[in-house]
C-alpha cells in the first residue's frame, strides 16, 4: 500500500469517528472553505440563524442580500483586531444590534436555563479534509477542526509505516509558513487571528504547537506517556494517538477546552504575545481531579 493511500486511510478512519459522534463532514466541502476569511461560512450563518433568529432579522433588515457578507466580514475584521480566542468567547458586535453576535456556546461554571442548553447543543462541529488554505498556492492541509464556521485547529496526519510524526512537525516548519517571503501572510496559519492550535500526528504521537513561526516554531508533546515513558500505550485494537479523535475532540471535550482551557498571555504593550493550550496529562488531571471533587462533594 502506497504512503498516499495509507496518509488517505488515516484521514478517513479519523473522519468517520468524528461523523458518528456529532461532528459535521462532508465529502468534498473542503471547496465551500473561504481562505482569506479562514472561515466556513454556511457553518457560521446557520448558527446565528438558529441560535439568534432575532439579531439576525435585524440584520437582513438592514442590509438585505448583503447580511451575510458584513457579518462575514465584520467576523473576520474582529480576529483580526482581537484574536480568535476572545472572538469566539465574547462575539462581535455589529451595528444595530444591542448584544454581541456570539459565535459560540460554552458551558457556563452554574447550571444551564433551557435556553443555553439549546445554544449549546446547536454548536456546529465540523472536520474538513484537504482544505486549500493558501493565498499564494494551492498547497493543503490534512484536516481543519472548525467550532461554528471558524477554523480552530489545522492538523498534519502522517502514518508510520513511511513517516513519523517529526515529518508532519517539520512540514509545519518548513512548508507552512504564516508569512512565506514574498507572498502576503497566511490568515489560517497567522498568530493570534487564525487557528488556535496546531496538531501534529502520526498513529503513534501526537504534537501540537499555537504558535507558528517557521524553523523556530516550537513543538510540545500531546502524548499520554507508556508506562512512565514517552509516547502512547499501545491499545489492543487501532491506533495509539486514537485518544485524540476520541477523547479530546470528543464534542463536550473539545468545547470546554476551548472555552475554559486555553489562555492568553499578553505582552507590555497588551498585546497578544502566547497561548497556553493544556498538554495532555495537565488535561487529563485536572478533570480527574474535578471529577473527584464533584464526587466526594468536597
Amino acid at each position: 500500500m502506497s504512503a498516499l493511500h495509507e496518509e488517505v486511510s488515516f484521514e478517513t478512519e479519523v473522519c468517520t469517528v468524528l461523523a458518528a459522534n456529532g461532528w459535521l463532514y462532508t465529502v468534498g466541502d473542503a471547496q465551500a472553505y473561504d481562505r482569506a476569511r479562514t472561515l466556513f461560512p454556511a457553518d457560521l450563518i446557520a448558527w446565528v440563524r438558529a441560535t439568534q433568529p432575532k439579531a439576525w432579522e435585524v440584520l437582513q433588515k438592514a442590509h438585505g442580500g448583503a447580511a451575510e457578507t458584513i457579518l462575514l466580514d465584520r467576523v473576520r475584521k474582529s480576529l483580526d483586531d482581537r484574536g480568535t480566542l476572545d472572538v469566539l468567547r465574547a462575539g462581535v458586535e455589529m451595528i444595530g444590534l444591542r448584544a454581541p453576535v456570539a459565535l459560540a456556546q460554552f458551558k457556563p461554571a452554574m447550571r444551564m436555563n433551557p435556553e443555553i442548553v439549546a445554544r449549546y447543543e446547536a454548536n456546529r462541529l465540523r472536520v474538513v479534509r484537504q482544505v486549500r488554505y493558501s493565498l499564494a498556492n494551492e498547497n493543503c492541509i490534512d484536516l481543519v477542526l472548525f467550532l461554528n464556521g471558524v477554523a480552530v485547529a489545522p492538523v498534519e496526519l502522517k502514518t508510520d509505516f513511511t513517516q513519523s510524526v517529526g515529518d508532519a512537525v517539520d512540514q509545519y516548519r518548513f512548508d507552512r509558513l504564516p508569512r512565506p517571503k514574498g507572498s502576503a501572510a497566511e490568515p489560517l496559519l497567522g498568530f493570534p487571528s487564525g487557528a488556535l492550535v496546531h496538531f501534529a500526528v502520526s498513529n503513534r504521537e501526537a504534537m501540537m504547537t499555537t504558535k507558528l513561526e517557521g524553523p523556530a516554531t516550537h513543538f510540545l508533546p500531546f502524548n499520554k506517556g507508556d508506562a512512565g515513558a514517552a509516547g502512547n500505550p499501545t491499545p489492543p485494537i487501532g491506533h495509539p494517538t486514537s485518544y485524540l479523535w476520541e477523547e479530546v475532540w470528543q464534542r463536550d471535550s473539545w468545547l470546554e477546552i476551548l472555552g475554559r482551557y486555553l489562555v492568553t498571555q499578553k505582552d507590555e504593550k497588551k498585546r497578544i504575545s502566547r497561548i497556553l493550550f493544556p498538554r495532555y496529562h495537565q488535561l487529563d488531571a485536572t478533570r480527574q481531579l474535578e471529577a473527584a471533587v464533584l464526587a466526594e462533594g468536597a
